[in-house]
């Protein structure tokens, strides 16, 4: 099957295999697994902040962040279709008595400036301490713009607002900006703006598992605390954090690779009646159908081979488990299917609504 679901299906490269086979081992618990020990340290160094932690998932790293960050009543602001939000179990609410305040979000992702100033609180005993501003880069395939993320950060700390990214694909947004410097400058440039940063090395890094969460040592001492508490204290988890250093030192660059991959499926798909493409910027391709086709759509690509997802619409993810013919097939069987359902449609496009 061509998977095209999420990048979160890669499997392990041999080489991650074989060093996650060669991974030094030792007792996460006692702070003595020395690969874990390591990832923290080399992704501490990539983000410019002080300390870091391996994490099971990025739901639990952003949970642990927004329960370092926050007490028992107070608030955080966040886009009303964000992950941390919209995607995550309510769990901030859940499990860490933290009221969500959504705002709406444009194309981008981006919350207006004037609703996040409208949003925070007064100190009165009548609301909820408004203490963080969280954001999500890249957001549906999106890049945030230095300038958005400058603005937005700034007007949270006029306010004394931590501010939280969650950077499941930070390094695509990374790469997406590098415009000729490294990578990790342009990983720099975004994560400066924040206080603390999860990051994922199991969506386009290819690990199997893994998210890391960056902050000041201060932080992440309260981050550790809740992250026991979750049930994330792993004992020889080196063995997972050998494939995420694996995934840092040889599968950042190439996620180039996938951004072209994902332009060459968008730009195939250009023009085709009934179909309207949400140009990729880094590897997420959206794809709105009209007639309500979406659904049969999805049937025909999966007995052609093919496997996107459509909960809410149709999304399209490249990554290192695909390559250029995989695109190419795709493509040709999503303008078959197009040609062929067309005389039996009348109905103008409808937006299938998913960003």
């Amino acid at each position: 099957m061509i998977d095209l679901r999420s990048d979160t299906v890669t499997q392990p490269t041999a080489a991650m295999r074989q060093a996650m086979l060669n991974a030094h081992l030792g007792d996460d618990v006692f702070g003595d697994d020395p690969t874990v020990n390591a990832l923290q340290t080399r992704i501490a160094q990539i983000t410019g902040k002080e300390a870091a932690l391996f994490m099971p998932s990025g739901t639990q790293s952003n949970l642990c962040a927004l329960m370092a960050h926050c007490e028992r009543g107070d608030e955080y602001i966040v886009g009303q279709n964000a992950h941390t939000y919209r995607y995550e179990g309510g769990g901030a609410a859940v499990l860490g008595s933290i009221q969500p305040q959504p705002l709406a979000q444009n194309a981008a992702g981006e919350m207006s400036l004037a609703d996040i100033a409208a949003a925070i609180k007064p100190i009165d005993c009548h609301f909820a301490r408004t203490r963080l501003l969280a954001f999500e880069n890249t957001w549906n395939g999106h890049v945030m713009s230095q300038d958005y993320l400058a603005q937005a950060t700034g007007l949270a700390r006029q306010h004394g607002l931590a501010v939280h990214l969650d950077g499941a694909r930070l390094f695509n947004a990374a790469v997406a900006q590098a415009e000729g410097s490294t990578v990790t400058a342009s990983v720099r440039r975004i994560v400066d703006h924040f206080d603390s940063v999860s990051v994922c090395f199991s969506k386009g890094l290819g690990a199997p598992v893994g998210s890391a969460l960056c902050g000041s040592r201060e932080l992440m001492a309260k981050a550790l605390r809740w992250r026991k508490v979750l049930g994330g204290g792993l004992r020889q988890s080196g063995i997972l954090a050998a494939a995420a250093l694996h995934a840092l030192e040889h599968h950042v660059e190439r996620l180039a690779d996938d951004h072209a991959l994902a332009q060459r499926l968008a730009q195939g798909l250009q023009g085709v009646p009934g179909l309207s493409v949400r140009s990729a910027q880094t590897n997420i391709v959206f794809v709105d159908v009209a007639d309500g086709r979406g659904p049969a759509l999805l049937e025909a690509l999966k007995a052609e081979g093919v496997l996107a997802t459509g909960l809410i619409g149709l999304r399209f993810v490249t990554h290192l488990g695909v390559n250029a013919a995989d695109v190419d097939h795709a493509v040709a069987c999503i303008r078959r299917f197009m040609a062929q359902t067309a005389a039996n449609t009348t109905t103008p496009l409808v937006s299938s609504g998913i960003y």
